[in-house]
């Protein structure tokens, strides 16, 4: 952190707490781009230092989005955030009054901003994702807020696969860790973000390692070919369209492949990339804009791109249906937004389904994780228990800094004290008695001056501040 000090006379009121009043102090200042905080401790009374997490005040983790468990696809494909858009939208709320840092994490099932903030800038924020997205005010009662703790355990959960459609998933936290890099990128990233998502990732890879969450692994891919496959009962004599070339893609690819799927073609924007994959599985390639007539020839369909715009339109299914004289297409749209366009599903011999309707065939297959989970949650109640002991013990470091530099400024003081008298020949053990003599009154007049103050005014909380930070004998008490 790029440390800023000033050291200067305020007067500080704590009216929230018990027999203060007000007191004159010094403060120091600790800051950086993204934090100003003021820790306060009184030079002449180092008690005031256990008392600086109530005197400090800092703002809180939000979380604001929405997810699979929140919104249906129909929604949740309004907000979807993807490649400049991500940094334009950082860059946009960390310009907002009381937004502080930022992370946006967006994927098929989810678009959840996690951000340090006040209320009021977590209020900015949902005016104007509404407004961003043009969404009217009705759209508000599909979106979540967490602060706090419970945030943290959000983000955990999400992390961990925990709060995924497919309990346990993995590819959350690769996009996770995306985000954390486009944050990075766009400057939105601060201390206190960086290191909760820093524990984050090691959290997520402790649930993995000490638990079965991971085990039997069922994705979204797999979903949908065994839907695929219950709907024909064997794929050797049928096609695949696949739409994209991504990891989602690949593993479409590589379960169809596994179950002797007759054709495969591979359809993608990038024609090299579509060439590269289909190679692999021993399928054909072809560039997005021959797809119209390709459709006839598939009997599969299963779209996953990350356009903005649907890539299969309903004339070109329209036209699909009449060349295969009404032989059955299943198909399946993964993408959010979608890449089949709306009313398609409403055509005679067009079995169509959404990334939400795969949610049945994935609980059916996720069973055996569910003990898993309730062990994972049980060790993240652990972690969250230790970040926040982590955090929390740095609300100390100033005062003992600040302890540490007075300290030393009294050192200094006393020992050239000690040498003059050295060199005006007195002994060594004169010089050591007066040298020890006042490094204890020096150090302990503040404390006992306050103390004092504190009998006077029978201010009970500050003198037990003091037996605890002096590890003081209980039988001292008068």
């Amino acid at each position: 952190m790029n440390v800023v000090r000033k050291i200067s006379e305020i007067s500080f009121f704590a009216g929230r707490h018990r027999q203060f009043s007000c007191i004159y102090i010094s403060s120091i200042y600790y800051r950086d781009k993204e934090l100003a905080v003021q820790f306060a401790y009184d030079t002449n009374s180092v008690i005031l230092g256990c008392l600086i997490g109530a005197a400090m005040k800092v703002m809180p983790l939000q979380i604001l989005g929405l997810n699979h468990n929140t919104a249906p696809v129909e929604i949740r494909e309004q907000v979807v955030f993807s490649g400049d858009d991500i940094a334009r939208a950082l860059v946009s709320l960390t310009a907002l009054p009381g937004v502080d840092e930022a992370v946006l994490l967006s994927t098929c099932n989810r678009t959840e901003f996690y951000v340090i903030a006040d209320d009021d800038g977590r209020n900015r924020m949902r005016a104007w994702l509404l407004d961003e997205r043009k969404l009217d005010s009705s759209f508000g009662d599909t979106l979540f807020t967490v602060n706090d703790e419970a945030a943290i355990r959000h983000i955990f959960r999400v992390a961990c696969g925990l709060d995924s459609m497919i309990l346990g998933e993995p590819q959350i936290l690769g996009q996770l860790k995306d985000a954390f890099r486009y944050a990075q990128d766009a400057g939105t990233l601060g201390n206190q973000l960086g290191r909760l998502m820093q524990h984050t990732f090691a959290v997520a890879k402790k649930i993995r390692t000490d638990t079965d969450i991971g085990a039997s692994p069922v994705s979204v891919a797999s979903a949908a070919v065994s839907l695929a496959n219950q709907f024909f009962a064997g794929f050797k004599k049928h096609t695949a369209l696949l739409v994209g070339a991504g990891a989602t893609v690949e593993l479409l690819a590589k379960h169809l492949s596994s179950r002797d799927i007759g054709r495969l073609f591979v359809a993608n924007r990038n024609v090299d990339r579509a060439r590269e994959l289909a190679g692999r599985f021993g399928g054909f390639a072809l560039p997005l804009s021959e797809i119209e007539g390709t459709l006839p020839e598939a009997d599969i369909l299963i779209c996953s791109t990350a356009s903005p715009e649907p890539v299969i339109r309903l004339d070109h299914m329209r036209a699909a249906i009449k060349a295969r004289k009404r032989r059955p297409i299943f198909a399946v749209d993964i993408a959010v937004p979608r890449d089949i366009e709306v009313g398609v599903g409403d055509l005679e011999d067009v079995y169509l389904y959404t990334i939400d309707d795969l949610n049945k065939v994935i609980q059916q297959g996720q069973g055996n994780r569910e003990a898993a989970a309730i062990e994972a949650d049980k060790l993240l109640h652990e972690e969250i228990l230790r970040y926040l002991n982590i955090e929390r013990s740095k609300l100390a470091v100033p005062v003992i800094a600040a302890l540490r530099e007075q300290s030393e400024a009294i050192r200094e003081e006393v020992n050239a004290q000690a040498l003059r008298r050295l060199a005006r020949g007195e002994s060594a053990s004169d010089a050591i008695e007066y040298a020890t003599a006042a490094l204890m009154k020096k150090m302990l007049h503040g404390p006992s001056v306050s103390l004092r103050k504190a009998g006077e005014e029978s201010n009970e909380d500050l003198i037990g501040a003091a037996r605890t930070l002096y590890d003081l004998d209980k039988d001292t008490r008068g």
